[in-house]
C-alpha cells in the first residue's frame, strides 16, 4: 500500500500521541533550554504547516514546515512511529517537504537537530538530501547541543 501524506488539522489522538512521544524523546537527550520541536499549540500558528503520513489507516509518521521568511522555510517535527522506523518514511516526508518548499518559491530550506549520537539518522537522512551544516539561522543561537543544516531550493 502507497503511503499518503496530507496536511492534518492535529486532532487525532494518534498524532496528538506521536507528538507527545517527539517532544519526550527530545527531552531525554537535550537540557530544557536547547528543546526547540515545537508543541501542538505552537504547530497550529498561521506560519506553520503540518503533515501526517498514512498507510491505510496506520499513521506513520508526521514533519511540519514553517514560514520563516517569503524565501526561507524551516523544517519541524520531522517524526517517524517507532514501529516504522527503516522504511523510508522520513525520507517521503521529507521529499514532500521539499516539493512544497519549491512550489511556494523558497528559496532555502533550513533545520535544527540535536548534536547527540540519537540524532544521527536524523542528520544522515539531511545529509543525503543535500543539507549542509550551517550557522545558527532564525532566531536560534549557538548551543552546544544543536546542529543547523541548511540547502538552496
Amino acid at each position: 500500500m502507497p503511503i499518503r501524506i496530507c496536511e492534518d488539522d492535529l486532532l487525532s489522538s494518534d498524532v496528538a500521541g506521536l507528538l507527545r512521544e517527539h517532544l519526550q524523546s527530545v527531552a531525554m537527550h537535550s537540557p530544557p533550554e536547547s528543546v526547540h520541536a515545537l508543541n501542538l499549540e505552537a504547530l497550529w500558528a498561521p506560519d506553520v504547516t503540518f503533515w501526517t503520513a498514512w498507510e491505510g489507516s496506520d499513521l506513520l509518521g508526521c514533519g511540519a514546515l514553517k514560514e520563516l521568511n517569503s524565501r526561507h522555510g524551516g523544517i519541524k517535527s520531522m517524526r517517524t512511529v517507532q514501529e516504522h522506523l527503516r522504511k523510508g518514511v522520513g525520507t517521503h516526508i521529507l521529499d514532500y517537504i521539499i516539493a512544497e518548499s519549491k512550489r511556494r518559491s523558497y528559496s532555502r530550506l533550513s533545520l535544527e537537530t540535536g548534536s547527540m549520537e540519537a540524532f544521527a539518522a536524523a542528520r544522515a537522512l539531511y545529509v543525503r538530501f543535500g543539507f549542509e551544516f550551517c550557522a545558527p539561522f532564525g532566531d536560534y543561537r549557538d548551543d552546544p547541543y544543536s546542529l543547523f543544516m541548511t540547502r538552496v531550493l
